[in-house]
């Protein structure tokens, strides 16, 4: 296969037990079907693997930490259940993200777009650059924040994801993320995000693991019911996508 045109999903495993996984697509790092499906793959096996003591999830290095979904895809929905199914990839992901029982760390080193904010919020804690702005773009193309929506609630509360929503063209700042909490921390280079990074995550693996477990269960409390509400915001998602709006919203957006 060829990485510069389909992407990747891979995950660095250090000698410390940092999970590293990285995912790349040539189009701003956007998240096609197959990479967010690599994507809850790595998330379960890392989960899994005894020798993983805390996870990272980062982006292949770009101005962008993630572009959202593949409008290539989004453009070829014809019917909602390939639309509830399009829409259910970043929803897997998120529960993956919920279901691991590791810490997951966000490296949010560029702009997020869309699913990416929603990557961004279903971490359990996530570091990110001064570049790091966002937007929540999808009720300029006909639909709503609806899959990713509650882990984007959960993190900066219902005023903020209002504001967020209603708002698609307006880029937010890394700090006014920080202040709503989608970031834990904001630094003014790469290098000195890393450097933060490389402390916590040693700190973090010489904790106890049992703990750590328990510790993600209670941060997650109250989102059991999570893999069957995303699974009806993504068809909530797939109808409004077939729309005479949403189309033409979404060729626009294409061609502009």
């Amino acid at each position: 296969m060829d990485i510069t045109k389909q992407g990747y999903v891979r995950t660095d495993i250090t000698p410390e037990g940092v999970a590293h996984i990285i995912f790349y697509h040539p189009n701003h790092n956007s998240l096609p079907s197959m990479l967010l499906e690599n994507l809850v793959t790595a998330l379960d096996q890392a989960g899994k693997n005894q020798e993983v003591k805390v996870v990272v999830l980062r982006s292949a290095e770009h101005k962008t930490f993630c572009a959202g979904a593949s409008f290539d895809e989004l453009m070829a929905i014809s019917d909602m259940e390939t639309g509830r199914i399009f829409f259910s990839g970043f929803g897997n992901v998120v529960n993956a993200m919920r279901r691991c029982p590791k810490i997951v760390i966000g490296r949010i080193h560029g702009k997020a777009v869309g699913g990416g904010v929603g990557l961004c919020a279903a971490t359990d804690f996530s570091v990110a650059t001064k570049w790091a702005t966002f937007r929540l773009s999808e009720l300029a193309v006909g639909f709503g924040p609806f899959v990713i929506g509650p882990a984007v609630e959960r993190k900066v509360g219902v005023a903020a994801f209002t504001q967020l929503s209603l708002t698609p063209d307006e880029w937010r700042t890394a700090e006014w993320g920080m202040s709503k909490n989608l970031y834990q921390e904001v630094f003014e280079s790469p290098e000195q995000m890393d450097a933060y990074l490389d402390h916590f995550t040693e700190k973090l693996c010489s904790f106890s693991p049992d703990a750590l477990a328990e510790l993600k269960q209670v941060f997650w409390q109250g989102t059991e019911h999570w893999d069957q509400l995303l699974a009806e915001r993504a068809a909530i998602s797939g109808r409004l996508s077939l729309t005479s709006y949403s189309k033409d919203a979404i060729a626009a957006f294409k061609k502009g």
